[in-house]
């Protein structure tokens, strides 16, 4: 089978969609080893280069010019004998040849339409026209949680039967032990405090970090938080300013995947207060990492963080911070939760979610 994927993101996101393009690449080179992956862009960037020396992935350029993502690239994959075109980002070609080819299409989320707030109108509106053009051609969509696969059927109007669960994994870091010389230097390069929670994701509203900064005022507990700034970043300075809490709160900056991996492990106590997620990597990566999670107790999250993580009302700092107090405090429920959340994450596994992948590429053949 010779399947081909819609590569701009494995080649040129940094985290989110790229971490999902290039795992599921990944995955499915080195468990069904026996098939052709093709990676279509107009350029590669270094991003992948490893899964690149696989023999069984290749990459293909694609036809030049503007708008040759939606016009251009289906063609191209039909040129190259290709069985399957999977797009990996809630988009497919809009131009294909008369050649048979089976389309299936990942949704992440819908977050564009529940909280339209954080979107200006024409990203609103090119998206869910992408979407719903996506949706009508594919053969399968693949919805990465249960919330996401409600949310199609309620905004994108798509029939039940058409979509199909498949759970993202993590990058395998967080499932490896780091040697002891990079967890040392890790820890000396960041100045680590002995103790502290952990905050990783994209500093922006819809994160909610500042319901945390509040929870953690006046408890002395140190936070260490992991992401990239946007203009969110000058409320929580102004709040951390005027609580003086500048050497209880850690913007750590520079961070790569193995000293990620290695911080998830130091940390007592993982915190992920969102107010609406398609999934929600970042709990499985600390349950992965033998920390236990508190999070938000809606949307997608809950499926993340299995029944043994801690939830939270995200609106109520006062809940979060009774929660993170209750952790902080008590060693022996820490561990308990701990180990009952890596047992549970298990299903998050690279092979399983292969095997999941690939049934439903036959299933459309």
């Amino acid at each position: 089978m010779k399947i081909a994927f819609d590569a701009k993101r494995f080649f040129h996101n940094t985290s989110g969609l790229g971490n999902y393009s290039r795992d599921l690449v990944r995955i499915l080179s080195e468990y069904f080893p026996d098939n052709q992956y093709l990676l279509l862009n107009k350029n590669k960037s270094d991003r992948g280069a490893d899964i690149l020396q696989d023999p069984h992935v290749q990459f293909v350029e694609t036809s030049k010019g503007s708008m040759s993502r939606q016009f251009k690239m289906g063609k191209d994959a039909q040129k190259s004998g290709a069985d399957i075109f999977h797009g990996l980002s809630g988009e497919l070609p809009l131009k294909w040849d008369k050649k048979p080819i089976k389309k299936v299409v990942t949704i992440h989320d819908l977050i564009f339409v529940r909280y339209p707030q954080y979107y200006s109108f024409f990203d609103r509106k090119i998206h869910l026209w992408k979407f719903k053009k996506a949706a009508q051609s594919a053969d399968k969509i693949i919805a990465i949680s249960e919330q996401t696969k409600n949310d199609i059927i309620q905004y994108l109007k798509v029939p039940e039967n058409k979509i199909k669960v498949i759970y993202q994994g993590c990058h395998k870091a967080f499932k490896e032990q780091q040697p002891e010389d990079l967890i040392k230097a890790t820890k000396e390069k960041f100045k680590l405090p002995e103790r502290f929670i952990l905050n990783v994701g994209t500093i922006e509203e819809r994160k909610n970090l500042l319901n945390v900064l509040k929870a953690i005022n006046g408890t002395g507990i140190p936070l260490v938080v992991i992401g990239r700034k946007t203009g969110y970043y000058k409320k929580l300075e102004t709040f951390i300013r005027k609580n003086k809490l500048e050497n209880q709160v850690h913007f750590l900056e520079g961070v790569s995947m193995d000293e990620l991996a290695v911080i998830y492990k130091f940390a007592d106590i993982f915190i992920y207060p969102s107010l609406f997620e398609g999934f929600g990597i970042p709990v499985i990566e600390a349950l992965f990492s033998k920390t236990v999670a508190i999070t938000s107790n809606i949307s997608s999250l809950p499926e993340a963080g299995g029944k043994n993580s801690v939830y939270i009302n995200p609106e109520n700092h006062l809940d979060i911070q009774s929660k993170i107090q209750f952790l902080w405090d008590n060693q022996a429920e820490r561990k308990r939760r701990a180990d009952l959340g890596f047992e549970f994450v298990q299903k998050f596994n690279d092979e399983p979610i292969a095997q999941e992948l690939m049934n439903l590429y036959h299933e459309i053949l």
